[in-house]
Parts: structure tokens; sequence; C-alpha cells
């Protein structure tokens, strides 16, 4: 086993942990948190895997905005931060549906790729993967950025009571 292998098995059980505690914790804003750990460890992953710019870019993307984002929608719509009644129910149909699901899919492609060679192209480029971006993926980064705007932007209207509030004088 080189040191590749362990950092690989390391960042994959702390994902997998902080993700099992991301579905399983009773705390919104813990939830939250464990999202912060469970994608920072997977772009470690990528960081031990030499992909440093996908790294830093799940760095930027999820842990930075993403999870800030859904903090402050959490923050700002006052949902529960304690612990919460309506996130007390029984989990076993969740688990069956999912583990069951993920083991389907699993046995399906393990079945439908289970002969075939995949031939890889050239390695990938920071330039190939830029002009990738910048040509075909432009407008779809672009729709995402405005709907969390939008979205981050109804969260503080909804948060606040006197928008919206006509006065009589």
């Amino acid at each position: 086993m080189t040191t590749a292998d362990v950092l690989i098995g390391a960042l994959g059980a702390v994902a997998l942990g902080s993700g099992l505690l991301v579905v399983t914790t009773r705390h919104v804003v813990r939830a939250g948190l464990w999202l912060v750990v469970a994608l920072g460890a997977i772009a470690g992953l990528y960081l031990v895997l030499t992909a440093e710019l996908v790294a830093w870019v799940q760095v930027l993307l999820y842990v930075g905005a993403v999870v800030v984002l859904l903090l402050f929608a959490v923050m700002l719509t006052r949902a529960p931060i304690g612990a919460s009644d309506d996130l007390d129910r029984a989990r076993w149909p969740g688990v069956l549906v999912g583990g069951g699901s993920g083991a389907g899919l699993a046995v399906l492609l393990i079945d439908a790729f289970r002969w075939t060679r995949v031939d890889l192209p050239e390695p990938g480029t920071a330039e190939r993967l830029g002009a990738a971006l910048f040509r075909t993926w432009v407008l779809p980064f672009e729709l995402i950025s405005v709907l969390l705007l939008a979205a981050l932007v109804g969260a503080i209207v909804v948060s606040r009571p006197d928008i919206g509030v006509r006065r009589r004088g």
C-alpha cells in the first residue's frame, strides 16, 4: 500500500462518516456543517488524485458558496435551529429504499460494463478544461448563478417582516 492509498482510504472514511452524519443528525445547522466536512474530504480526494483544479473548484463552489447559501437560507427563514421533532421519524423505510436502490444500481452497472474496455483520451489539462467550460458550459453556469442569487434575495425578502407591509398614516 502506498501513501496515496492510505490517504484515499482515510479521506473516503471521513467523507462517508460525515455524509452519514449529515442525514442522521437532528440539528439542521449541524447537518450543514457536517456537509462542509464531507465536501472538504471529497476535495482532499481530488487533491490526492492530482486533480488540483477540480479540488479548488470543489472548495470554492460547494464548500464556499453552496453551503454558505444553505446556512444563510436556514438562518434567514427562521428554520428551527435545535433538534426538530419533524425529523424524528422511522429511518428503516428510507434505509431499505436507499440501500436497495444503491445495490440495484451497482449490480446493473457492473453487469452492463463488466467486459467493456475504455481507452482513455489524452490527459486533461487546465487549458482544455477551461476551453470546454468557457465555450460549451458558460450559459448553464450563468443561469445557475442567477438562480442562486434569486434564492438568496428571496430568502432575505421572506425573512424581513417589514417588506411589503403598507403603513397607514
